[in-house]
């Protein structure tokens, strides 16, 4: 894992308080299309300089970084388990494994 990531943060057109992560200059649409499908249009939020001691709302930057070197992106969807939540969630594992 990178000791620092400049990452580019979206949020969901489509859903509220759903965050993306990903690599400053990410392709969308080389993003996964299920992922792209859910999320909508991303919604330019913020860049910053991700470190893994970093601490965000939801997690932590190691768990950003670990994402974005696995699957290219970290998605942060709200606390509540929304049917939506719960069956993207599975198509995630499912797509993953």
């Amino acid at each position: 894992m990178k000791d620092r990531q400049f990452v580019s943060v979206f949020r969901s057109s489509k859903k509220a308080d759903t965050y993306l992560f990903v690599r400053r200059g990410q392709d969308w649409e080389a993003l996964p299309e299920s992922l792209r499908g859910i999320f909508g249009a991303p919604v330019h939020s913020m860049d910053l300089v991700l470190t893994p001691d970093r601490k965000l709302a939801r997690t932590t930057g190691e768990q950003v970084l670990a994402a974005l070197e696995e699957k290219d992106f970290f998605l942060q969807m709200p606390e509540e388990q929304d049917s939506y939540v719960v069956e993207f969630r599975r198509k995630l594992a499912k797509r993953d494994s």
